[in-house]
């Protein structure tokens, strides 16, 4: 499994929200500015985040995007499930796949062993915990 542009700007983009929001809708022209990141790459992002709900979009003057859950609430699993698909290393572990032989295969169970590890990695690291890792390196 690789995780593609989509899933790292993202975090990113989420992480820097968090820092930055302050209880203020952030521009997505800010967040592109300081991550270094496309702003019309990070518009195909966000449209795929506010359609999940973890975030909402506030037009005008003042606009941009603020979170719409608690970073603490916001898992990196939650992200990457969102804009890269399910986590899996291998299609045949998927629920929407139906694979023939996965009674009788002998790398099945290794399969799912590991696609169930990964997705726990992720899901125990939340965009709280990456903004104070960010902090920290901000800091240094």
């Amino acid at each position: 499994m690789k995780i593609s542009t989509r899933g790292r700007y993202g975090l990113r983009a989420l992480v820097d929200l968090a820092m930055h929001q302050d209880d203020k809708a952030i521009p997505l022209r800010k967040i592109a500015e300081r991550e270094k990141i496309s702003e019309q790459y990070l518009e195909q992002l966000f449209a795929s985040l506010r359609k999940a709900g973890v975030v909402s979009s506030v037009r005008g003057a003042h606009g941009g995007y603020l979170l719409n859950k608690d970073p603490e609430k916001i898992t990196a699993g939650d992200v990457i499930r969102i804009l890269e698909g399910p986590i899996s290393p291998v299609d045949c572990v998927m629920d929407s796949y139906n694979c023939e032989q996965a009674n009788s295969c002998v790398t099945h169970d290794l399969w799912n062993i590991l696609s169930k590890q990964i997705g726990e990695l992720l899901d125990s690291y939340t965009i709280a915990d990456l903004k104070k890792k960010a902090e920290i390196l901000e800091k240094n």
